[in-house]
């Protein structure tokens, strides 16, 4: 089947068209602090040159799925099949690159209706067949990996068919949306009528409205717009013991919030089909503005002043010193570079970190709340350079995973992580991230650089967000990996902060979630899927029910 939103090509990120080569810039930055291997060409294999499992779905219940939703509706091409096989994080992109796929679903299943996923999870549910929910398949913590756990088979429910903007409510400021409904869709629909959601990951081109909800998203606008759970007013969701029809309350008190059970529930109870959501209207005027700082503390002290005065930065991005010099050094043209670097030497800033924020609403009230933080970041010895910076950065926002898949044909990984936790912590555990992560690869023989940017605000806090390379070392990339996410997954939880901030929890994340949440909520968890799933095959070995240790 065909869908008219373009999906990922198979190996890697987007679509193809998109890629450019490394710039000499990073490339050289690259190389100063980890290393660049020369001559490198690691292109991906051919389609008909991956290892794709054989299939086990038995003639019986291929039958079954046809006659719930149709013959052309149910697939098990190697196309299909290896495209719905995994995600995008870094050892997602290894195996598909490589060919070396160990798990892929044996078909996926594209049904129409509510009615047709109630259906298909009472045929997987009666047939002992694994179920992974999959909307974008941008998951970068191995949310959708094709695992079948105990189970005799595995099907991917693709939601693409359900791609419907349902109702917008002009009066209560709410939009009701499919599942399968992707970003670039719901914002071209809302603000066609004057409104926005206004959630921008950096998957927002190929990610959609289920999978946010289902993995508890923030985008890059989140610290004035709100994360996706705080815009959840209503959701619908198919379990194999019948569908949660949960009904759209601006606020109640009937009990804890079972909306927010399904929120983050990432596939493990159910598939969610149906959203309502809080919109806005579009804002009547934007203004950016940027500064660079002396240093990440004091960057951080001027977002904390700036969040708790109740300034309400619609985006706000600070870069430290690593992944400002990063991106300097991508700069079009080494003029300009010098030229940056010499009007900072003059103020006094010799390792600058960028901070990039918005302002949306009324155009008074946007000069009002720019000319508040400008004055709080001045007392906190930051350097004002204009709008530039951030319409900048706001027009690239989209395309650094492009640069993954060709550093990673390069020679090179690139992995990233986030977490969140309180002002009072935040700088120790920047530190701390880092060196451990620095650590980890050192002891491997590969040294490393890592970049990282605050880019959700508190009252109490804010996330912070890492990004690594490190050169590659062939046939054991997962090895590195694997060490690089040990180290900073026990530095984060040893910390205090959270083991993800918006990236869910998948199989990657699964490790630390009784230090997390502790052992008693889990079993909650557990006794809560049970309810609904009593068979267990509901997306196998992720979030409450993956494995103890990397």
């Amino acid at each position: 089947m065909d869908n008219t939103r373009p999906r990922m090509r198979w190996w890697g990120w987007g679509e193809d068209g998109n890629d450019g080569p490394v710039k000499p810039g990073a490339k050289k930055i690259l190389s100063r602090h980890c290393g660049w291997p020369a001559g490198v060409d690691h292109p991906p294999v051919a389609l008909e040159d991956v290892s794709l499992p054989e299939s086990t779905l038995t003639d019986e219940v291929r039958t079954r799925l046809t006659e719930t939703v149709g013959e052309d509706f149910v697939r098990d091409d190697r196309a299909v099949r290896v495209s719905h096989a995994a995600g995008r994080s870094l050892p997602d992109l290894i195996r598909l690159r490589s060919g070396a796929l160990t798990h892929a679903p044996d078909a996926v299943v594209y049904p129409a209706s509510d009615a047709e996923v109630d259906a298909l999870l009472t045929v997987c549910s009666e047939e002992s067949v694994a179920v992974v929910p999959f909307g974008g398949g941008t998951s970068v913590v191995g949310g959708i990996t094709a695992a079948r756990a105990q189970f005799s088979a595995c099907v991917s429910i693709s939601l693409a068919r359900l791609d419907k903007i349902v109702d917008i409510d002009e009066e209560s400021l709410t939009a009701t949306v499919q599942a399968g409904v992707f970003g670039p869709d719901l914002e071209e629909a809302l603000q066609a009528r004057g409104f926005t959601l206004a959630h921008y990951p950096q998957s927002f081109e190929f990610s959609t409205v289920g999978g946010w909800v289902a993995t508890r998203s923030a985008g890059q606008q989140s610290t004035g717009y709100g994360r996706i759970d705080e815009n959840v007013y209503g959701l619908r969701c198919s379990t194999p013991c019948g569908p949660i029809e949960l009904r759209t309350t601006p606020a109640t008190a009937a009990g804890p919030n079972p909306r927010q059970l399904f929120v983050g529930s990432e596939g493990t109870l159910g598939i969610i089909t149906e959203v309502t959501l809080r919109i806005r209207r579009t804002p009547q005027s934007s203004l950016a503005d940027s500064w660079f700082f002396p240093d990440f503390a004091s960057g951080t002290a001027a977002l904390r002043d700036m969040e708790q005065s109740g300034l309400r930065l619609d985006i706000a991005r600070l870069s430290d010193v690593n992944e400002t010099a990063f991106g300097l050094s991508q700069l079009g043209s080494e003029l300009q570079r010098k030229g940056i670097l010499a009007y900072l030497r003059a103020r006094g800033v010799s390792t600058p970190c960028l901070l990039v924020v918005r302002f949306d609403g009324r155009p008074t009230e946007n000069r009002s709340r720019r000319s508040e933080a400008r004055s709080i970041a001045r007392k906190h010895k930051g350097a004002n350079l204009g709008a530039a910076p951030e319409t900048t950065w706001e027009k690239h926002r989209f395309s650094t995973p492009y640069l993954r898949d060709q550093l990673l044909q390069e020679g090179m990984i690139v992995e990233t992580l986030e977490t969140s936790a309180p002002w009072s912590t935040v700088e120790q555990l920047h530190d701390t991230i880092s060196a451990a992560v620095e650590k980890a690869l050192a002891d491997r023989g590969t040294p490393a650089f890592v970049l990282c940017h605050v880019s959700h605000l508190y009252a109490s806090g804010c996330s912070l967000y890492y990004t690594i390379f490190a050169e590659q070392q062939p046939g054991a990339e997962i090895a590195q990996w694997k060490a690089l996410k040990s180290a900073a997954g026990d530095a984060i939880v040893a910390g205090g902060g959270t083991i993800t901030h918006h990236h869910a929890v998948g199989t990657d994340h699964a490790p630390w979630m009784t230090a997390e949440t502790g052992g008693l909520w889990l079993r909650m968890l557990r006794a809560a899927k049970a309810e609904v799933d009593p068979a267990g095959i509901m997306n196998p070995d992720k979030l409450m029910n993956g494995p103890a240790r990397l």
